[in-house]
């Protein structure tokens, strides 16, 4: 379910206050992918397995905030670096 564009229009990330966007496909494939084989974790350094439909991206393209039933997760722990 996407997030209303109102709500999107005013999210920004946690930790450094810059804006989101949705994630690209390509991003999720490579996230989701990194989950399946178990290497992903978020930043508070827990594993990550579940894949995602859609997540949020800050401007830099470096953090990823998943969407999990439609609810962006807005916690700066929950984050997943973009690298990994």
């Amino acid at each position: 379910m996407p997030i209303n564009e109102a709500l999107l229009k005013i999210l920004v990330c946690p930790e450094d206050k810059t804006p989101v966007t949705y994630a690209a496909p390509e991003v999720l494939t490579r996230i989701n992918s990194a989950a399946a084989r178990g290497e992903l974790k978020n930043r508070k350094g827990e594993a990550v397995t579940q894949a995602f439909k859609e997540a949020l991206v800050r401007a830099d393209g470096r953090v990823l905030y998943p969407i999990i039933d439609g609810i962006p997760v807005m916690i700066i722990d929950e984050g997943i670096d973009v690298s990994q």
